[in-house]
């Protein structure tokens, strides 16, 4: 069978615009997470609580006998609270072979040997967790909201609290960022999930425990900034305007939540190579 010789032939799709390639990986992660049943009836029930609540803002707009349940700026505070044992779950599960399971199988060398830049390939994956981890705890939220405003019809609960909406949203991606940034930080350490699972479990539990000893030695909450948790609820509790439940000065735990994520970021930067260099 005669081979023809082909010859130069001038490429006939459409080139892609830089800095869209973090999209692709975004999507076929979020594809694949889907496509999991056991995932899937995770974020359902993650999403039981909302409706809890919705019940909670039906009887108290119809309900005269439920007035007490009338919502207020510490309800949505703490339904954000009520949602994170699912953030720490979601994010064990989706985020834990993220980087690991890439380079397991030393697919890093074949995405970065695209044109691809590392950190459109870091901003894919982020963008995997923290859809999943949005979804769970600001879209409820935001949810919510709409409920308060058509349950009694009336804008009235929403205009008495117009920073709501800025302070779920900014305390929610902060904390979704945080959070995600730690995880894809430790899933670039192994190539094991579960060892990448141990860790985050570790870095959340340990911290708090050893809080816990400190302040049952000292009974001084300042230290509270020793554990993440702790940090964003210091955090959460100023941007609703509700009085510091620790005696952590803000700074210092606005501090503690940023070197987090700086940390994080140059962990990612040192880790996520296309070849592995072995000194």
């Amino acid at each position: 069978m005669p081979i023809h010789d082909q010859g130069y032939r001038r490429y006939g799709g459409t080139r892609a615009p830089y800095g869209r390639s973090w999209a692709v990986i975004a999507k076929a992660g979020i594809r694949t997470l889907l496509a999991k049943r056991a995932f899937i009836g995770l974020l359902l029930l993650a999403w039981l609580p909302f409706f809890v609540r919705a019940v909670q803002l039906y009887a108290a707009a119809n309900l005269p006998q439920a007035a007490f349940l009338a919502p207020d700026a510490r309800m949505f505070r703490q339904y954000l609270e009520q949602q994170e044992p699912f953030l720490f779950f979601i994010t064990v599960y989706a985020g834990a072979g993220l980087i690991a399971n890439d380079r397991r199988a030393n697919a890093l060398q074949i995405y970065l040997s695209k044109p691809l830049m590392r950190s459109e390939y870091i901003a894919g994956k982020l963008a995997v967790l923290m859809t999943f981890l949005l979804l769970v705890s600001w879209v409820p939220a935001v949810v919510l909201l709409i409920v308060q405003i058509v349950f009694p019809g009336s804008f009235r609960f929403f205009l008495d609290n117009l920073f709501l909406f800025p302070a779920f949203t900014v305390f929610s991606f902060i904390q979704v960022l945080a959070v995600s940034m730690a995880m894809l930080a430790l899933s670039s350490l192994s190539n094991s999930s579960r060892y990448v699972g141990i860790l985050y479990a570790g870095l959340i539990f340990f911290s708090q425990a050893i809080y816990g000893v400190v302040y049952a030695v000292t009974r001084d909450s300042t230290l509270s900034w020793m554990s993440l948790r702790f940090d964003l609820n210091q955090l959460g509790d100023a941007i609703f305007r509700l009085p510091l439940r620790y005696s952590t000065p803000l700074p210092a735990a606005a501090l503690a939540v940023a070197l987090l994520i700086g940390a994080s970021a140059l962990v990612l930067e040192r880790r996520v190579k296309g070849v592995e260099v072995v000194a």
